[in-house]
């Protein structure tokens, strides 16, 4: 009689790392986003060297590239791409119809394609490489330190198990999340991909500010750094809203509550919403054009 064995943790476990052993990956694009990428992957042992591929014209790059030991890197497209199981375009945008006609001899039924090309929707890239199982996701730029955000959507033709290794790519950069319509990207290109220039902004505010009140562009920077890390932690490790913070900081008849008062006036709040707005708006028009 066959005796059968009950599945264990440590069976799946081992199921799970011979699926993600065997996966090939190729990245299309050695710039800083797709560098990011395959340094990461490299560094969190998702990958290993012989499994990460990347294609980069430029001679700077691929030197670049191969100094850091990111995988196997190629100049031109060629018949190896059919062993690839992942394909990342990480290219820009402009660059998309130029690169379709070259990947497109080489895409087979076992290809996902995860793009990160800003604006080119999943549709457009299904009709111009002939597959339905196309990944689309939106990086921020945090992703290049492993501190970012990314939002993906993922077709409905690509099975679990892939759409999870995926995941697990991405998350080596930071933290994923996955969406469900694809008009969210949008939405989260307004919040994540933009959010660090609003960061920026409003820390260059304060340090020129700083500044104005005597203190050295270096004394500027730290503190209002500090401020912002110190702030973001507080938050991080805490169950506490950000209006309970604003509480917790602004004591009645305060100095906080000063300045509090000013940006109420000024309608600061409303601005940071219209701005969000317009941000989609523009990702929307850019999606469409």
């Amino acid at each position: 009689m066959t005796r059968t064995r009950k599945l264990t943790t440590h069976d799946s476990q081992l199921t799970t790392y011979s699926y993600f052993y065997n996966m090939n990956v190729l990245i299309i694009g050695g710039g800083n986003m797709g560098r990011s990428f395959a340094e990461s992957f490299l560094n969190a042992k998702i990958l290993t060297h012989r499994q990460l591929t990347v294609i980069e014209k430029d001679h700077a790059q691929i030197l670049e590239l191969n100094r850091m030991k990111l995988g196997q890197v190629y100049n031109e497209f060629g018949d190896f791409i059919r062993e690839k199981d992942i394909i990342i375009l990480a290219t820009k945008p402009q660059d998309a119809y130029s690169v379709y006609p070259k990947l497109q001899p080489f895409i087979t039924d076992k290809h996902i394609v995860l793009t990160i090309m800003a604006g080119i929707k999943i549709s457009e890239v299904e009709k111009n490489l002939g597959t339905n199982k196309v990944i689309r996701c939106m990086p921020n730029l945090p992703c290049q330190i492993g501190m970012g955000v990314t939002g993906f959507m993922v077709s409905d033709s690509i099975p679990q198990k892939d759409a999870d290794f995926v995941r697990k790519l991405l998350e080596t950069t930071g933290i994923s999340i996955q969406l469900y319509d694809e008009d969210q990207l949008n939405s989260i290109t307004a919040v994540s991909g933009s959010g660090p220039a609003y960061v920026f902004y409003f820390m260059d505010a304060m340090i020129e500010k700083t500044m104005e009140f005597g203190f050295t562009h270096t004394e500027a920077s730290k503190m209002v750094e500090q401020t912002f890390l110190g702030a973001v932690e507080l938050y991080k490790v805490n169950n506490l809203s950000c209006k309970e913070w604003i509480d917790k900081v602004a004591s009645k008849g305060g100095t906080t509550e000063a300045a509090l008062k000013e940006f109420q006036q000024k309608n600061i709040s409303n601005n940071i919403q219209t701005g969000l707005d317009a941000a989609r708006d523009r990702s929307r028009e850019l999606n469409n054009s």
